[in-house]
């Protein structure tokens, strides 16, 4: 149960970044790419309703999010919008609104069309090299000479405990014309990190999908469902005395 607390409190990391999540018209997809979707509107929104309880989501908050761990993996929880927002390149994402990390997959990396934040630990040899390559990751966008998880990305440090009105998504559209240009074909995945000196920050960390299948556009490759770290951890230790 402290697991599960704990990553859920990661969940609540999203909402610093002041994400506005409007509505959108709904468009025609495949029924399988509609599966996430119709488990927060058509279950988790229904039963909350009902009867207070909104399974099977760990939570239905009223800020608009639904919290739900992902049945197929070992630690991960999804944030979900619970409006219908496709994925990165809703153009509601673009208006006013150290071990743990979020990403968002593109069009080509992702099986569902309703946008979701997937929110786990971060592989230990991710924030190894981002520790090591430091001083290449500045303020304004720039592409990294190492890869991580195989894929090479371009980073942007922000500096600070909290995001809070430095929205990812609009930072990413903001920073390069190809990217604000096809949306679709981007992956941004968050990171936090802490300097030498102790200061904390966050890396955003962007790569582009050519083709459907591509791993580029998956920065979810970047989070390790497994949380290693966290088994070497105080929360870990407390839950398994």
């Amino acid at each position: 149960m402290k697991r599960l607390s704990f990553l859920k409190r990661l969940g609540f990391l999203v909402l610093s970044a002041g994400l506005a999540f409007g509505v959108s018209a709904s468009p025609i997809s495949a029924p399988h790419s509609i599966a996430l979707w119709r488990v927060v509107r058509g279950l988790c929104m229904t039963d909350m309703k009902v009867s207070g309880h909104p399974a099977p989501c760990l939570e239905v908050n009223p800020a608009g999010y639904a919290v739900l761990r992902d049945p197929q993996a070992r630690t991960e929880i999804l944030l979900v919008p619970t409006t219908r927002l496709i994925g990165i390149e809703s153009p509601e994402l673009q208006v006013p609104g150290e071990d743990v990390g979020m990403a968002i997959n593109s069009a080509f990396g992702r099986s569902q069309d309703q946008l979701h934040i997937h929110v786990d630990c971060v592989l230990p040899d991710v924030k190894a090299a981002l520790a090591a390559h430091a001083g290449e990751i500045g303020a304004t966008w720039t592409p990294l000479s190492f890869a991580l998880a195989g894929k090479y990305y371009r980073a942007l440090r922000l500096d600070g405990d909290a995001l809070a009105e430095r929205d990812p998504f609009k930072l990413l559209a903001q920073g390069s014309p190809k990217a604000r240009a096809d949306m679709a074909r981007q992956t941004l995945a968050v990171v936090g990190v802490r300097s030498n000196d102790g200061r904390p920050g966050f890396i955003l960390l962007a790569a582009t999908g050519d083709t459907p299948g591509n791993p580029d556009g998956a920065g979810e490759a970047l989070l390790d469902h497994s949380c290693a770290v966290l088994e070497d951890s105080p929360v870990q230790a407390a839950a398994n005395p």
